[in-house]
């Protein structure tokens, strides 16, 4: 059953992604991204990571999100000059290495599908995603990442404050 809402749900991230790539619009690519984001909540959701899926619609969804609109409605991005796709041979060697991906793709899901049988979900502790779990984990192992995450947000604050100053003088 679970996997009947996992699927729609995977490909609604996947095309949300995409349309984040793919988004002439700086604003388009960023309402793309909080719907990816909400989708992937979902997907938390269906593991039973509850608190983990609040904290990707509050702090991602909502806070970051925020943060990025801000910053493209204050630099006031337009739409840029679409100059079209000009032939040059890195084109084509991406255009091949895209191919080549696809391809990939195509044939893992097709392995899935076709030649493997689903095998039974792993059991998840009691523990996992409850904010204590959560709490020890991100302040035990991944204090120095979670550490220049916050400082990596503080500089971005502060060079759109540094944007702004600039282009009111």
């Amino acid at each position: 059953m679970e996997l009947l809402i996992f699927y729609p749900l995977a490909g609604f991230c996947v095309v949300l992604a995409l349309g984040v790539v793919f988004n002439n619009s700086p604003a388009g690519s960023a309402i793309s991204l909080i719907g990816m984001m909400l989708g992937l909540a979902g997907i938390f959701i269906l593991q039973q990571a509850h608190f983990i899926a609040i904290l990707q619609i509050i702090i991602y969804a909502g806070a970051i999100m925020v943060l990025f609109m801000f910053v493209i409605m204050l630099l006031n991005l337009k739409k840029g000059d679409d100059t079209g796709w000009i032939s040059r041979d890195r084109n084509l060697l991406l255009s091949v290495l895209t191919g080549l991906l696809a391809v990939g793709i195509l044939y893992k899901i097709s392995d899935v599908i076709f030649t493997r049988k689903m095998d039974t979900p792993a059991i998840l502790p009691d523990s996992f995603g409850t904010v204590a779990n959560i709490g020890e984990t991100l302040f035990t192992d991944f204090v120095l990442p979670f550490e220049v995450a916050s400082i990596l947000l503080l500089a971005a604050m502060v060079g759109a404050v540094v944007l702004a100053k600039t282009k009111l003088d």
